[in-house]
């Protein structure tokens, strides 16, 4: 097999096609260029291949290597400067995989549906549940308007009675929803519930639908079982969606690898830099119309969508989830309720404009920071510990051991937040992406914080199903830019009284910090370097062994430095608004960002 030298890897995204270039430089690879270009999955071009060859084209003109002929990729490399040796892509293009899960018990069953779906990058248009309180009537209703990629359908353990799940496959039959892409197609449905159903279930459905059956993702009430379930989507949205959306048929036959969707690829580059570096993770990903959250904590991934939570199209659906008042807060300045209504609206109805003031940029970073909070909660309320499973539990383990149904999200023990998205990867100040991360998340204890450089992500994915070496190496070298470390007690005190005593060594030299509650401070600590932190907090905060427990730890710097957040957690605003105002200028002041 001939050595990778050289990789082209494409996303098609619902608006923007991102092409980059990697090349192997020494015994590393690189990031060369990034190229990018309108995706032209929908009329009047209906074809996605023209927005690929015209993103690669600006690959072409920055680099000088010629990579197209008569309309198509050229493949090999020939190592004069014509072509490449490895083309991938991603796609969510047109929407992205759009499904509806299925399971007896909404919290259960449904809820291990909804993982497995969101786990393989899909966006879940709806939970179909026994027990969600509609009439079979609504849920039939309901399927027939929506237009899904595939159905997930599961329900009840292996060897459990059958009928519910028969109900449910049953509703799916009445309903006869229509698939989104193709007219002359059967929409594809995935069976993971009761083994025992599934020859009836078949049977019931196999004439007008393509039906695939998969083992149970909740064979027993003690354990999930995702991954067949995640593969089988990967597979379905490649041979049933991809292939009857605009153009794929034709881009499929250039990719050495199948194309595969962008959340999902997403996914697969964090759980895969999270097992390397054996670290618990949480990212982001906040785009236009929908904010993706991973975490990988203690080996488990969890995805979750909140399709509704973005800074353009769903901009106004922010404002009507949190409420005005929330999002003002997050203003350094005495602004009117209508004139920040009115901002967000024309948003909306322009959403491929960037703000022209400091007062447009500072209401959309207050925005930025209620549907990161809004979509880390709903992240929080669906990467639980499993529902309806009796743990058994030693005196030991009583205080650290996860209830079922609790979350599995623990910041005390993040590693490293990965921000991404132009809200944050685009900020005029990197500063201001860590303290919209800081204020949205609000880490505890010691935290790494980064944010993807040009949103490469879905491309490294699916690069690391293929060459894994390549895509950690460029993930670290290129794509993530180190803000650098924070340290934030948690508790809650008087403003003024002290947080903690921190002593830092960076060099040989030890500086002291008397860290205030209320008080934001940075510590100049570049990128690549490191300080041997001693955190001493009080006796009413905690940084990671206990309250008023000491703690070494090793923190790193970036190119925002390492924060000291004595603002408490969780973090509380003064309520009375120049009080507020003047502690947000404060906080702003600190990291050295304009207001």
């Amino acid at each position: 097999m001939k050595e990778i030298k050289s990789i082209l890897a494409t996303d098609c995204g619902s608006t923007t096609t991102k092409a980059i270039l990697i090349e192997k430089k020494g015994d590393e690879f690189r990031l060369v260029v990034r190229g990018e270009a309108p995706t032209t999955v929908e009329s009047p071009f209906d074809d996605v291949t023209i927005g690929v060859l015209n993103a690669v084209t600006e690959v072409e003109e920055l680099t000088g290597r010629k990579l197209i002929e008569n309309g198509r990729l050229i493949k090999p490399d020939d190592g004069k400067g014509r072509g490449v040796d490895l083309y991938l892509s991603t796609s969510s293009a047109g929407g992205g995989l759009q499904m509806v899960v299925t399971g007896v018990v909404r919290k259960m069953t449904a809820e291990s549906a909804e993982r497995a779906a969101l786990g393989a990058g899909a966006i879940v248009m709806d939970v179909i549940a026994i027990d969600d309180k509609r009439k079979e009537h609504e849920r039939i209703e309901r399927l027939r308007r929506l237009r899904p990629d595939i159905i997930l359908l599961s329900g009840g353990v292996d060897g459990g009675t059958k009928s519910h799940v028969l109900s449910l496959a049953e509703v799916i039959l009445a309903a006869d929803p229509r698939p989104r892409f193709g007219t002359g197609f059967q929409l594809p449905i995935i069976y993971a519930g009761n083994k025992d159903a599934a020859s009836d279930v078949l049977q019931l459905l196999s004439k007008t639908f393509d039906i695939k059956i998969e083992p149970n993702i909740r064979p027993v009430l003690e354990k999930e079982n995702l991954e067949p379930a995640r593969r089988a989507i990967h597979e379905v949205f490649l041979t049933h969606v991809m292939s009857h959306a605009p153009g794929y048929d034709k881009l499929m036959t250039w990719t050495d690898e199948p194309i595969m969707s962008t959340p999902g690829a997403v996914g697969l580059i964090m759980r895969m830099i999270a097992e390397q570096e054996k670290i618990n993770l949480l990212g982001v990903d906040i785009g236009g119309a929908t904010t993706d959250v991973f975490s990988v904590f203690g080996g488990l991934f969890n995805r979750t969508v909140s399709a509704n939570l973005g800074m353009s199209y769903s901009i106004s659906n922010v404002l009507k989830e949190t409420g005005i008042e929330n999002i003002i807060r997050w203003i350094p300045s005495d602004v009117h309720i209508a004139d920040v209504k009115d901002r967000l609206r024309n948003k909306m109805v322009r959403p491929t404009t960037i703000p022209q003031t400091l007062e447009d940029l500072l209401v959309e970073q207050a925005v930025a920071r209620e549907a990161l909070r809004l979509a880390f909660e709903h992240h929080k309320m669906l990467a639980v510990g499993l529902k309806g499973v009796h743990l058994e539990r030693s005196i030991a383990d009583a205080f650290t051991q996860k209830t079922s149904g609790e979350t599995l999200i623990d910041m005390m023990r993040l590693d490293i937040l990965v921000g991404s998205g132009g809200i944050l990867s685009h900020a005029p100040m990197r500063h201001q992406a860590a303290i919209m991360m800081l204020d949205s998340f609000q880490p505890m204890g010691v935290t790494f914080l980064a944010v993807d450089s040009i949103f490469m992500m879905p491309q490294l994915g699916v690069l690391s199903q293929v060459h894994p070496v390549a895509a950690a190496q460029v993930f670290k070298r290129d794509c993530l830019i180190e803000l650098g470390s924070v340290i934030a007690p948690q508790g809650l005190a008087k403003e003024g009284s002290r947080v903690a005593k921190i002593s830092l060594n960076i060099e040989g030299k030890t500086e002291t910090y008397d860290l205030k509650f209320g008080d934001l401070v940075l510590v100049p600590l570049g990128v690549g370097k490191t300080a041997k932190a001693i955190i001493e907090p009080s006796r009413h905060f905690d940084v990671g062994a206990g309250r008023g427990t000491t703690v070494e730890r090793a923190v790193k710097g970036g190119v925002v430095g390492l924060i000291l957040d004595g603002r408490g957690r969780p973090l509380m605003l003064p309520e009375e608004k120049d009080m507020r105002i003047s502690a947000l200028r404060r906080w702003l002041s600190a990291l050295g960002i304009p207001f």
